[in-house]
């Protein structure tokens, strides 16, 4: 037998291929929208439950209920009010950085000195509010004029909430804003606490300086009178 014919009779002796049959798939779209509809019903019926054991619960202890009603109620303004909480709508640390405590501690120092000058701006007494913070300032970040002509130097002290400001900052600008910037007030502000070093030289000078901390800052952001009013 020929090398041909052996190769011929082999070749007719293989079985035959089946063709593969694929499993229809589902379309990626079909699947992720099922997902969708399978979490939005957990999230409803976990609401639901929720909501049953709240009023179940008021029912059997309504006096407890409301004065824990109530106890979250005034937590919550407390956290929006110094900008420990962004309630929905509210600006964060990438919106409009001049209405909350918690976006001027995510600035940068100069930052924080241009957001002090635009909150400056809002009090109707204020005919300018300008920054002039550098390397050299000597105590004067933004020089703040009064419609009344009185000028107010104020310092900014953008600082973490451990970092406290100390009675060098008081010396500094006690000892610069009258005769080497001509203003009437010195104001320091800070998104910290100053230390208690820091009170008692403010309180033993014989005009003491008016210092704004993270605390007095939220009022003043919340609507409060600016520093000096």
């Amino acid at each position: 037998m020929t090398t041909r014919a052996r190769r011929r009779r082999s070749t007719s002796r293989r079985p035959a291929r089946r063709p593969r049959v694929r499993a229809a798939r589902r379309p990626r779209g079909q699947a992720a929208r099922r997902r969708a509809r399978e979490q939005a019903t957990t999230r409803l019926v976990l609401a639901a439950l929720v909501l049953a054991a709240v009023v179940a619960v008021a029912r059997e202890h309504p006096v407890a209920t409301a004065t824990l009603g109530i106890l979250a109620t005034a937590t919550l303004v407390y956290l929006a009010c110094t900008g420990r909480l962004h309630l929905p709508g509210s600006p964060g640390p990438g919106q409009d950085v001049t209405h909350t405590l918690a976006a001027f501690q995510h600035m940068t120092g100069t930052q924080f000195e241009y957001a002090v000058a635009d909150l400056a701006r809002r009090d109707p007494a204020v005919r300018s509010a300008t920054v002039s913070g550098g390397a050299n300032d000597r105590g004067l970040d933004v020089l703040v004029v009064l419609r009344d002509g009185r000028r107010i130097a104020v310092q900014c002290k953008r600082y973490a909430e451990g970092n406290r400001v100390g009675a060098p900052a008081i010396y500094t600008a006690n000892g610069t804003y009258r005769a080497y910037h001509r203003c009437d007030h010195a104001v320091i502000v800070t998104t910290s606490r100053f230390t208690r070093d820091a009170e008692l030289a403010n309180a033993s000078l014989s005009e003491p300086l008016r210092l704004v901390d993270g605390r007095g800052l939220a009022r003043w952001l919340g609507g409060g009178r600016p520093p000096w009013g």
